[in-house]
């Protein structure tokens, strides 16, 4: 008794569908490494405003311990830069004194925003930057909440006397010094997210995009 035919095999040049893997089968490109380069930035802006935060907060403390609301100035360079201890209730060269809640408010607004952004960070220029800018926001905004005569209305303790045109502390340094590294990358056109974007108005005949740039 004769048994059916065995199936033919399959042509040369012939695709056999039981041996091509369903879409669904097919592993989709892992993307761990641009996930762990994320949370590295994260990270390092974390570590970086902590450092600004307890260096402001310990110079802070130094000040009040070793220099008089009042006194005379220690001079570091000559008239050029002193040591003066001052209670500042308004924001920098003392503008809006009489608000201090209200520069409360708005300084908490822009940690929470700085917060925020933190999480799109793609630039290793733009996790410096908010670093500094977080860590001279809080240490200012930690004065203002837990410092005499109130919650809210707390003065910053400010001793570095520049020349005698303002008095600053820490923080305001590392606040000074993130808005000139946010206008530098501005400028250059690199975003959070790590990219630079081109001039969609430029001329020629080369389409604008984003180009990768690790700054």
């Amino acid at each position: 008794m004769s048994t059916p035919a065995e199936p033919s095999a399959v042509a040369d040049g012939e695709t056999n569908p039981a041996a091509t893997p369903a879409p669904s089968d097919v592993p989709a490109p892992s993307a761990t490494p641009a996930r762990s380069g994320s949370r590295a930035l994260v990270a390092w802006t974390g570590v970086l405003a902590g450092f600004v935060l307890a260096a402001d907060q310990l110079t802070k403390w130094w000040a009040e311990s070793a220099l008089t609301e009042g006194g005379d100035p220690v001079p570091l360079l000559g008239e050029l830069l002193q040591l003066r201890l001052i209670y500042n209730p308004g924001a920098a060269l003392s503008i809006a004194s009489g608000y201090t809640w209200i520069l409360t408010i708005v300084v908490t607004v822009v940690v929470v925003f700085i917060v925020r952004a933190i999480g799109r960070l793609g630039s290793r220029g733009w996790a410096v930057a908010l670093g500094l800018l977080l860590g001279g926001a809080v240490g200012n905004l930690v004065d203002r909440l837990a410092r005499e005569p109130g919650f809210a209305r707390g003065h910053v303790v400010d001793f570095i006397d520049y020349a005698g045109f303002f008095v600053g502390n820490v923080a305001d340094i590392a606040v000074v010094t993130a808005a000139g590294l946010i206008a530098v990358l501005s400028l250059r056109g690199i975003g959070l997210d790590g990219k630079r974007h081109t001039d969609e108005r430029g001329t020629g005949d080369e389409p604008a995009g984003d180009q990768s740039d690790p700054a």
